[in-house]
């Protein structure tokens, strides 16, 4: 048996219903230490469901991996070769979960004497569009498709609310390469994922509008994305589509590329990344504080515990074993309060989740409400918070070395 355990149990059992200096401190040291827990599994959760959400809403523009024409056209038009040969080789990759191909255009939309520039994409049958599904505001999804015109266009809610219109309403895109032409499209659906730089020039179409407005033949795309099983596995992706890339380049005689979405947006997932950092500066100075307030209390707790201190002395208690009765103490001080901090921290997070309670500004976040995603992080950093804040302790309970056994006795 333990015998410094089983003694730090009874005196943090025995305190209560004392008046005693400690128990306010010991308290306090307590609620310092769910607090502090709260915050650090409140941060990561909100950050790592704001980086996770707003990650997924760029790849749902434009996949893990792209493959575009490395040249630049005079007009801007810069096809890809889409032929069997290479869709079949990239459908057989290694981490490959998804491929998709699209033909683009800019062009500037008209209606109600207001004009947009946008970028109107067009998509196929096996294009994924579970991501604009998930995101209508307004609207059905329409089926697009290869072989003939749709008409109709999805265009996003910023676009709407500046064009003031509204799901089939018609309006006139014209296309400036190769002579301005017009098309009379209907508003199938609007959506809206909140990110600008999306929102505010991307638009949908079917595939054979855009190709037909390029002059290219079936064979021919803008580019194709790729989705792969996980994010973290987009550059070994790319590495086993390398030699199938080189193959397509010699066989159609074209410069091919083969940029990840992150190479694409560099700009998005350097601020993403910065996010990383702010974790880490969080949970140091949560262990500052709750260090700080077990520290204080510790100091208390000795202090007021010198009578027994002496005695533990006087009956042939060493110091290391006085202090270890101390830091156990000190465990289980931080423990029941790392506990209950989780305990009331997943409550907050689960309630966030189903209700969305807690809103913010899309403008500025990206989002409407507070993202929260759990991770497998909270674990460590929770091993991490516990370890970091008893070690700290260690250095404070050599104060009991100084304490004398006679003095102690005395002292009440």
């Amino acid at each position: 048996m333990n015998l410094e355990l089983f003694l730090a149990r009874r005196l943090y059992s025995t305190r209560k219903g004392q008046r005693r200096l400690s128990r306010p401190a010991v308290t306090i040291a307590q609620w310092g230490v769910t607090v502090g827990t709260m915050v650090m599994f409140l941060s990561i959760c909100i950050i790592v469901g704001f980086k996770n959400q707003v990650r997924d809403k760029v790849v749902g523009f434009g996949g893990h991996i792209q493959i575009l024409n490395f040249e630049q056209s005079s007009d801007g038009a810069s096809p890809i070769t889409t032929d069997s040969t290479l869709t079949q080789s990239l459908f057989a990759t290694k981490g490959i979960k998804h491929i998709q191909h699209y033909a683009q255009i800019p062009g500037i939309i008209l209606a109600n004497g207001e004009y947009e520039g946008i970028v109107l994409k067009g998509v196929d049958t096996d294009y994924d569009l579970s991501f604009f599904k998930t995101n209508i505001v307004e609207g059905e999804l329409p089926l697009f498709s290869g072989e003939r015109a749709s008409n109709t266009i999805i265009i996003s809610k910023s676009t709407a609310d500046r064009l003031k219109i509204k799901k089939g309403d018609k309006v006139n895109v014209y296309f400036m390469q190769g002579g301005t032409r017009a098309r009379k499209m209907s508003v199938a659906a609007i959506y809206e994922t909140h990110l600008a730089e999306f929102d505010d020039i991307m638009a949908l179409t079917d595939i054979y509008t855009t190709r037909k407005l390029n002059g290219w033949n079936t064979d021919k795309a803008t580019g194709i994305e790729l989705t792969v099983k996980s994010f973290d596995q987009r550059e070994d992706c790319r590495k086993e589509i390398g030699q199938v890339v080189l193959d397509a380049c010699k066989r159609n005689n074209e410069r091919l590329a083969t940029p990840t979405i992150d190479e694409l947006y560099p700009t998005m997932f350097n601020w993403l990344d910065v996010l990383d950092q702010t974790v880490w500066i969080i949970l140091i100075l949560v262990i500052c504080i709750a260090s700080f307030t077990m520290i204080s209390g510790l100091f208390i707790l000795i202090l007021e515990k010198s009578n027994f201190i002496g005695i533990m002395k006087a009956t042939g208690a060493n110091n290391l074993s006085i202090r270890k009765i101390f830091i156990y103490y000190a465990g289980i001080i931080v423990a029941r309060g790392m506990i209950a901090g989780n305990v009331l921290a997943i409550a907050i997070c689960i309630i966030q989740q189903q209700t969305g309670i807690i809103a913010i500004d899309p403008e500025m976040y990206y989002m409407s409400s507070v993202p929260i995603e759990f991770s497998w992080l909270l674990v460590p950093m929770n091993i991490a918070m516990f370890i970091i804040s008893i070690a700290i302790l260690i250095l404070p309970s050599m104060l009991i070395s100084k304490i004398e056994p006679i003095k102690a006795i005395k002292f009440e």
